[in-house]
């Protein structure tokens, strides 16, 4: 974990010096990732960066549906458990809870673009703060209980698995990681809000590292703590896998906001996608009615509000797409194996030959061979990754049913 947060970090702060084109303190701004690989690496380039950028995201979309779906489910039974007294709480099928957060999501989708999500960024980071909070409490009240540190340095030990799914697992806790540290492909546009004197590269440098080192302590100390606590009995999410502990109410918030972030999320990963479709076709077919046509809206008490169709139609379609796909595959792991992808491409490879390109860095030099070194290292990890994430959806497909997938 610390060597991707590095590794983060370093790429990060190689992809704000491209903020402008050319000379980096006078240079054209560009106000989004894809205009710096138009200008810095050519127009084939920007082809094969829009198709990883943007299937990555629809991975990430599906991805947040089905986590989405887990916690709510993980809710019902936590309090069927408690309600009840079953010893065995009943199976809950997720169809409808991926229906109510893609309703949920059509709706938030019409948000016009980008620039006023600010509000879903504040709501997003305190729900993930409380959600953090609790996680953490629950190992702390775990390990007050026990009154021993559990586990080891080597992790789950052979015979309660064998040592080929051990493997695979750690495989996947690869493109877990790369899964937590993807967020270069908004990083220029956040650049571009900044006002910022005298640098927005200064400036958006010294935020990456403050996040990036924030975000992985807390990474590190929940992880560390629910390893600790748990031992080899720690799920793959200590708020869903362990609804049934005191007090559960409190477990029912930390999911309840684990929702409300992936809401918050979803958002913030489709948005561009959102307007790179919109901005192409309405470049291509001016003359369309369709997508340029607007029906207002009477609300009383309020000016006429105007209903763009073609964007209502276009994100209300693609919400459905997403829906319908987690219900049909719902196997975060495949999501993983895009977002594994998507952090070698987007997060190490483009920032690397767009720095190359600006710096003008000679082939063969140490600096030049360094970077590629980078490059070929993160590569064999995102290989590593796709390979666990394979293996555990082809474990899973053995007792698959189509949109009958029970927690």
């Amino acid at each position: 974990m610390l060597l991707f947060a590095f590794l983060t970090y370093y790429t990060s702060t190689l992809l704000t010096t491209c903020y402008r084109s050319g000379d980096p303190a006078t240079g054209n701004h560009n106000y989004a990732y894809m205009g710096a690989v138009r200008d810095n690496l050519g127009s084939f380039k920007i082809k094969l960066f829009e198709l990883v950028l943007y299937v990555s995201l629809f991975g990430v979309a599906i991805g947040y549906t089905i986590a989405s779906s887990t916690s709510m489910m993980a809710i019902k039974r936590s309090n069927c458990f408690h309600e009840k007294g079953e010893k065995d709480p009943r199976h809950i099928n997720s169809n409808p809870y991926m229906i109510a957060f893609g309703f949920i999501e059509i709706i938030f989708s019409q948000i016009p673009n980008f620039n006023q999500l600010w509000w879903l960024s504040i709501v997003a980071a305190f729900m993930s703060f409380t959600y953090t909070i609790i996680e953490l409490g629950v190992s702390i009240a775990k390990l007050a209980e026990t009154g021993k540190i559990r586990g080891s340095l080597t992790g789950i030990n052979i015979g309660a698995v064998t040592s080929t799914q051990k493997l695979w697992r750690s495989f996947q806790v690869l493109g877990d990681i790369t899964f937590a540290y993807s967020y270069s492909h908004i990083l220029i546009k956040i650049q571009d809000m900044i006002q910022s004197s005298p640098s927005e590269s200064k400036a958006l440098k010294k935020a990456s590292l403050i996040s990036i080192a924030a975000t992985t302590l807390i990474y590190m100390i929940c992880g560390c703590m629910g390893y600790a606590a748990f031992s080899d009995m720690a799920p793959e999410n200590l708020l869903t896998g362990f609804g049934f502990y005191n007090p559960y109410w409190m477990v029912d918030i930390a999911n309840v906001a684990i929702v409300i972030h992936l809401i918050c999320m979803y958002q913030y990963n489709c948005q561009p996608l959102f307007a790179y479709v919109e901005k192409t076709l309405v470049e291509k077919f001016r003359d369309s009615q369709f997508l340029t046509r607007e029906i207002k809206i009477l609300i009383p008490g309020y000016s006429p509000y105007k209903l763009k169709l073609f964007p209502f139609v276009w994100r209300t379609v693609f919400v459905i797409g997403t829906t319908l796909i987690s219900m049909l595959l719902p196997f975060i792991n495949i999501v993983e194996l895009l977002r594994a992808l998507g952090f070698w491409a987007l997060t190490v490879v483009f920032p690397v030959e767009m720095y190359i390109k600006q710096k003008k860095i000679p082939k063969w030099r140490t600096k030049w061979v360094c970077l590629q070194i980078v490059c070929a290292g993160c590569l064999i990890i995102t290989i590593a990754a796709a390979a666990g994430s394979i293996a555990d959806v082809i474990l899973n497909l053995k007792s698959y049913k189509p949109f009958s997938t029970d927690y």
